[in-house]
């Protein structure tokens, strides 16, 4: 697929998870509430920067294959795990703007995580693509991590929110939910997206 469908997809993907049906759940959901956040940064923006990565891989902020990638994952966990405190999320959850922000940052940071990742400068494309891996490996930890605390918490770490939950669900059960998602999206796509560029930078040419 070409680099403009691709770009095009992953916008409309954002835009159909903003606007459908999961932001009006978020309020009584924390299920629907990670639904959305993974199916922003785990779905809707590695597909984006697919299709953006082929235009800026030359561009000389790539030039650093090491500083760059430790900085865009620090800023991706600040943002992640700063959003997932019990003030902001609670913010996030009962006031429109605030999830707006939250929104917005979780899917700049994912951005810049995977069009950093997927960019193959010329002449540096083994370097670039096990940068990217580690730019991955490092999130999908992270993100493995706070899923885990929040899946396994022995008490609900945001009460007060399942009032009337749309899929039934106690508070326990809606927390415990959003944590496997969390896992089992955030989690795994990223560590495939690790593992898929490392994959690429140790290929090598079969002698014919």
């Amino acid at each position: 697929m070409s680099p403009r469908l691709l770009t095009g997809l992953g916008l409309v993907l954002l835009i159909l998870a903003w606007a459908g049906p999961l932001p009006r759940l978020v309020p009584d959901s924390f299920t629907a509430h990670m639904a959305l956040h993974m199916g922003v940064v785990g779905i809707a923006v590695p597909i984006l920067a697919a299709g953006l990565a082929p235009m800026v891989a030359d561009h000389p902020w790539l030039r650093s294959q090491l500083a760059l990638p430790i900085a865009v994952s620090l800023i991706d966990l600040v943002i992640v795990w700063g959003w997932h405190t019990p003030v902001l999320h609670h913010a996030s959850r009962t006031s429109g703007w605030a999830l707006a922000y939250e929104q917005a940052s979780f899917a700049f940071a994912a951005l810049l995580v995977w069009v950093l990742a997927l960019a193959a400068p010329r002449g540096r494309r083994d370097s670039a693509a096990l940068a990217g891996a580690l730019t991955l490996f490092f999130t999908s930890m992270h993100m493995t991590l706070l899923g885990a605390l929040i899946g396994l918490a022995p008490r609900p770490v945001y009460p007060g929110h399942a009032h009337d939950n749309p899929f039934g669900l106690s508070e326990m059960a809606d927390q415990q939910v959003g944590g496997v998602i969390m896992l089992a999206i955030g989690g795994i796509i990223y560590l495939v997206g690790g593992l898929a560029l490392v994959g690429r930078a140790l290929k090598r040419p079969v002698p014919s």
